[in-house]
């Protein structure tokens, strides 16, 4: 644990901010478009957030678990690497909020980070670019090989000729396949599928006694993908000192075992048994009424 609890300002504390700054002209009105991230919180009853190990906040499209990400990720000052919608109400908005952490912690560990969607897709586009790079290279050295099997032997007369030589040898002794295999160096990222790649971006970047915020990180992969990282979280933590707080509405990363969940489309927010949850439920009876199907 490094995180113990966290304070959202409350609906008196934002009156208090919004109501002098209403005298401002470009303040039309109290919307979420022009005060974000101001005027989520208060209505959903939620001011404080108590942490565990695993703490998981659910909740459908636009309930504002990914912006209580962001809140808890700028007040940190954890590392991150993806934009967000940082608006002029932000700054103000993180003065109003406060966090403690246990008391052998001193501070947040170094190495800490908040990871989103957005990191992982940018990180499969570069895998892509570097997949496209393979795949040129790949249909070079096809055509090399091609193109030189049909020459002779070249007499090797000095020393500073031996590469070529040995480049025409090997020609001359693999297969196109093999002389592919052999010279393209394929990096291992080629021969997986995008969520494969999205897992392994997840097992690189999360490593030992860290505080780590993700945000929907089971975008990108399947089912069977999402359940290898549910385990990995759960490894993790046990066995590697880390701490996660996770906005999701998988139903495998929701069942972690002890994860403290809280539901942001309840009002007031509360938690919840992962059984208890509406997208868990909707499996559940989409399952039940299949179920001779499987049988």
């Amino acid at each position: 644990m490094y995180l113990e609890r966290f304070s959202l300002p409350s609906d008196d504390a934002e009156f208090n901010y919004l109501g002098y700054k209403s005298h401002e002209t470009v303040m039309q009105c109290y919307d979420h478009g022009n005060v974000y991230p101001y005027k989520i919180f208060p209505p959903k009853g939620l001011s404080h957030i108590r942490f565990a190990p695993i703490t998981i906040f659910y909740g459908s499209n636009g309930s504002g678990k990914s912006t209580l990400l962001n809140v808890i990720a700028e007040k940190l000052k954890l590392e991150r690497t993806s934009p967000f919608n940082y608006t002029p109400y932000f700054e103000s908005y993180l003065k109003l909020c406060s966090y403690s952490l246990p008391e052998r912690v001193s501070a947040i560990p170094y190495g800490s980070k908040t990871v989103t969607s957005d990191d992982v897709f940018d990180y499969l586009l570069s895998v892509r670019a570097v997949n496209r790079g393979i795949s040129d290279r790949r249909a070079a050295l096809s055509e090399e090989h091609r193109r030189l099997y049909k020459e002779d032997m070249p007499k090797l007369s000095s020393l500073s000729e031996i590469d070529d030589y040995l480049k025409m040898y090997e020609v001359k002794t693999t297969s196109r396949s093999q002389y592919v295999a052999r010279r393209g160096r394929a990096n291992e990222l080629a021969n997986k599928s995008n969520g494969e790649s999205a897992f392994s971006y997840f097992t690189d970047k999360i490593t030992e006694n860290a505080l780590y915020l993700l945000d929907e990180p089971e975008n990108s992969l399947a089912p069977r993908l999402q359940y290898e990282l549910m385990q990995f979280i759960e490894e993790s933590v046990r066995f590697y000192g880390c701490q996660f707080v996770i906005a999701t509405h998988s139903p495998f990363l929701l069942s972690l075992p002890g994860a403290l969940i809280y539901d942001l489309d309840e009002h007031p927010t509360c938690t919840k048994n992962w059984t208890e949850l509406a997208g868990v439920r909707a499996y559940y009876d989409f399952f039940r009424r299949h179920e001779t199907e499987f049988e």
